[in-house]
């Protein structure tokens, strides 16, 4: 009994390590006092944009950190962690989990994450939430490069009608 349960938690922290090495990016994520209901629509919210969220123990989530080279005292993982991964781009999955962490402000917080293979802070992370996705930064972009145009073409079109 007891080789099945080293065993289970050897796989778990090899498919944590996999997450790690895999994802974008990912975000340790405090929750606590959270009913089922809440957690199955944020569940179901996040797998909608192809993000994972897995609950580990904290040791087996520390091995994890310590397989690929990090330092996990940097990052507190106190309290009850699930972590957060995948997504369509780097910024993706922490924007969705601050979405959920501002519906469910005394349940849930990040905590910190991995990006761009570095651990990082709360503070951190937190930066990373609020970085617009990769559609709005290309319209915003748009809206820049058009905005003289735009300009330009207003005051033509006052100098014609000067003119008549």
């Amino acid at each position: 009994m007891a080789d099945n349960t080293k065993q289970k938690k050897i796989e778990t922290v090899s498919k944590l390590t996999d997450a790690f090495k895999k994802a974008s990016s990912v975000v340790f994520v405090h929750f606590k006092g959270m009913n089922v209901a809440d957690e199955s629509a944020m569940r179901y919210g996040l797998r909608a944009e192809g993000i994972l969220y897995t609950i580990a123990k904290k040791t087996l989530l520390r091995r994890a950190l310590e397989n690929l080279g990090h330092a996990h005292k940097e990052v507190p993982l106190e309290g009850e962690i699930a972590i957060a991964h995948g997504g369509t781009d780097a910024t993706a999955v922490a924007r969705a989990v601050y979405g959920f962490a501002k519906k469910f402000t005394d349940k849930l917080a990040i905590v910190g994450g991995i990006f761009e293979g570095r651990l990082i802070g709360q503070a951190k992370m937190q930066e990373i939430a609020l970085i617009p996705s990769l559609q709005i930064l290309r319209g915003m972009l748009a809206q820049v490069l058009n905005s003289p145009r735009q300009r330009f073409v207003v005051a033509l079109s006052k100098v014609a009608e000067k003119k008549n």
